[in-house]
């Protein structure tokens, strides 16, 4: 795990906040997005990247797939020289860019084995529905990057390398299809329950708002407004969560919990 502060750590500090492992938010992360940018080797020229806007689906493995046209500069890129990158950001983030999490997954991409394409058709298409009307087309065919590494950034202070086969054994958050609406449901009506997280589970004290900016199985993170000082703190959840209603339950146990303790 890199962070950018140095120094020895403090054995005083309490235990770091439980969170799920990089391998595992930089999973959840290309599982929660739909496209990102493809980044190939120019034969125009020569070593220099070209980026794409790329659309992709997952195979069961976390693997990118494209669909793309053997017309496209791209693809054409690939035929010269098959390795590539993927960055994908945090889809729908509101705040600071550089506050959000993002993965650059890195590889060879090249065609889908012909045992694999009925997959992957499968799952592209339900991913990207408008995607029917040209998947059929002679010069569209399935690719796909085969990840041997990857770069993660989960914010300020938080990154490092995963090797391609720790991030395809991971597993996608059980929170991850869910969490947009959490969010959106915690933020617009639930202001004042926020606020007292910050101000007693947060250790902000003198929080004057607070914003629930992401939430996994284990905990969430709020971006607390306090005078004029912006930070991120993470809540950790008493129990593991695994769906919509847990967190719910779970949620309304731990602001009653800051209630009484505020």
């Amino acid at each position: 795990m890199s962070r950018h502060a140095g120094g020895p750590p403090d054995p005083n500090a309490p235990p770091p906040v439980p969170e799920p492992t990089y391998a595992e938010r930089a999973r959840t992360l290309v599982h929660r997005a739909r496209a990102g940018t493809l980044a190939t080797v120019s034969r125009r020229h020569p070593g220099h990247p070209f980026g794409s806007l790329m659309p992709y689906a997952l195979d069961g493995v976390g693997r990118p797939l494209f669909l793309i046209s053997s017309m496209a500069v791209h693809t054409q890129n690939l035929a010269g020289d098959a390795r590539a990158s993927l960055f994908v950001t945090e889809p729908d983030w509101g705040g600071d860019p550089l506050a959000a999490g993002r993965v650059t997954l890195m590889g060879p991409v090249t065609p889908v084995p012909a045992e694999a394409r009925a997959e992957a058709r499968a799952a592209y298409l339900a991913r990207h529905a408008n995607a029917s009307y040209w998947v059929d087309f002679e010069d569209f065919a399935f690719y796909r990057l085969e990840v041997s590494d990857l770069y993660f950034v989960g914010g300020f202070a938080a990154m490092d390398w995963i090797e391609g086969t720790v991030y395809q054994a991971a597993r996608v958050d059980p929170l991850a299809d869910v969490a947009a609406g959490i969010l959106e449901h915690m933020n617009r009506d639930h202001p004042d329950a926020l606020l007292a997280y910050a101000r007693v589970l947060g250790n902000t004290p003198d929080a004057e708002a607070a914003t629930m900016v992401a939430v996994d199985r284990l905990g969430f993170r709020l971006r607390i407004r306090s005078g004029g000082r912006l930070h991120a703190e993470r809540i950790p959840f008493p129990e593991e969560v695994t769906s919509a209603d847990a967190a719910r339950r779970v949620l309304i146990q731990m602001v009653q919990d800051a209630r009484v303790r505020a």
